[in-house]
């Protein structure tokens, strides 16, 4: 099990790499995380839902996602709950005092999956969450030792040494651990080194006299992270860039606070001539994009007025009048149209809420969610698509007869009659490489052109997973990790 002295340390991408390098060594490798806190969400072959971290891990190791890789799903809702998805089903809706005692509930099934996924592989990588050093959420903590000591697992801990303190974390990780817990740690390593790692030998032989615990290598700085899907887009990304590039296609996505999946704007991300720009609270949407796209939303109904509050839909009506083209994604679909009515109170006080109005549909918020992994094709440019679906909500209206989508050969979304406003549910569309390159050619206009370096999204990431795996391999004492696992009995 990698654990972190804090979170965003690395662990997921530590996990990716080594899952692809032990799988180069003849190993069938499988993902694991006990629980998750993340809206970005990723749907399994086997019907559910897992977070994206694991599901790229599983791209990783080669292996079909499973609803067993990551048991326990947290996502945040309106008014401090949390949506609580066990073995990839919604179990309820809880207050963070009601999830202390879910969770001694919730263990079996953590370790129910825990051993369906041990009995397909040779070796698991298991990815805690947050920190172990955390001592207030240790009582019923099943995202690191609370898990690591009911399932016997050897525990690597991982440090970020570019977030500074990395000495002072382990160390003080080692200090205030509880003994039995403590001793589970066989070994710790270093992420994210930039510049000579021989430069930190003296403080690697600190932390080894002060913890007793053997060094498995100091991890550099991996420039290729951004060619990965990240667990927040945030973090890969500047708040605002300063003027549009010569020749660009300005992409704009306003952030909202139940933002989910927002790995669907990866692929674009990566595109030469995209600009896209993550516009936060208290920015205007610029007057200079092309697209502005609204995101799926864990919350449509309080994220509709948030975008109100930001002045946002008077900026995005503006946008509309200038011919600039609109998108909605799963709950930013929901709010282009007329109203959402939520009759059972699934996201809050039951009501209906009025929409953006941009789009001649509705939508009523539904207890029960739809999950599926779907083909395709674009209406317009007969492009084939891929992708998921998970929402809650059925959508209908008139623009619905001008459907944006095909999805396994029935009408799927809206399109606005003057084609400048659509929406759909399927997340995952920019992934499907005609279809990000029809779309974009719509949006250029002639204005600007394609440099014809393109790489196929699915081709970019198994290269990265590729390089990735070279670089833990080259870091990382790989025979010294396999042994710590194989000290399981």
């Amino acid at each position: 099990m990698i654990q972190g002295t804090g979170s965003n340390v690395g662990k997921s991408l530590l996990v990716s790499g080594l899952a692809r390098a032990f799988l180069r060594r003849g190993l069938k490798v499988m993902p694991f995380k006990p629980q998750n806190l993340s809206n970005n969400a990723a749907v399994t072959a086997d019907g559910g839902e897992i977070g994206r971290s694991q599901a790229l891990q599983a791209l990783a190791a080669r292996v079909p996602a499973s609803v067993h890789m990551n048991p326990i799903l947290l996502k945040s809702e309106e008014g401090g709950s949390l949506q609580v998805i066990v073995q990839g089903r919604r179990l309820a809706a809880s207050s963070l005092e009601a999830r202390a005692d879910m969770k001694r509930n919730i263990l079996p099934r953590v370790l129910e999956s825990f051993a369906h996924v041990e009995a397909q592989a040779d070796l698991v990588l298991v990815e805690g969450a947050g920190s172990p050093a955390e001592t207030n959420l240790r009582r019923g903590d099943l995202a690191n030792m609370g898990f690591a000591q009911a399932a016997n697992v050897p525990v690597i801990l991982a440090g970020d040494v570019d977030r500074g303190g990395v000495i002072a974390a382990i160390v003080g990780t080692h200090c205030v651990l509880e003994p039995e817990d403590r001793d589970r740690i066989k070994g710790f390593l270093i992420n994210r080194f930039r510049g000579d790692v021989e430069l930190f030998g003296e403080g690697l032989s600190d932390i080894v006299r002060r913890t007793g615990w053997p060094s498995l290598g100091i991890v550099p700085w991996f420039d290729r992270a951004a060619d990965l899907p990240a667990e927040d887009i945030l973090d890969l990304m500047p708040v605002a860039k300063v003027g549009k590039p010569s020749g660009a296609i300005r992409i704009v996505v306003p952030v909202l606070e139940g933002v989910s999946n927002f790995d669907d704007f990866d692929p674009l991300r990566l595109e030469p001539d995209v600009d896209l720009r993550l516009i936060h609270s208290g920015e205007a949407l610029p007057g200079d994009a092309e697209l502005v796209v609204l995101t799926g939303s864990k919350s449509t109904v309080a994220d509709l007025g948030q975008f109100r509050d930001q002045g946002w839909d008077i900026d995005l009506q503006a946008h509309y009048r200038r011919g600039g083209a609109i998108l909605g994604l799963c709950g930013g679909y929901q709010m282009l149209g007329r109203a959402v009515h939520d009759p059972t109170g699934v996201e809050g006080a039951p009501g209906d809420v009025a929409g953006l109005g941009l789009l001649d549909v509705e939508t009523v918020i539904e207890e029960d969610k739809r999950l599926a992994v779907v083909t395709g094709r674009h209406v317009e440019t007969g492009s084939p698509v891929r992708g998921y679906e998970i929402h809650l909500g059925r959508t209908d209206g008139a623009d619905c007869a001008r459907p944006f989508l095909q999805i396994e050969g029935q009408p799927a979304g809206a399109s606005s009659p003057d084609g400048q406003v659509a929406g759909c549910y399927l997340h995952g569309l920019f992934s499907s490489d005609p279809f990000r390159e029809a779309f974009l050619g719509s949006l250029r206009k002639g204005v600007s052109q394609s440099r014809g370096d393109r790489l196929s999204h699915d081709a970019r990431v198994e290269g990265a997973l590729d390089v990735l795996a070279d670089h833990v391999e080259a870091a990382l004492d790989l025979d010294a990790i396999l042994s710590i696992a194989r000290t399981r009995q």
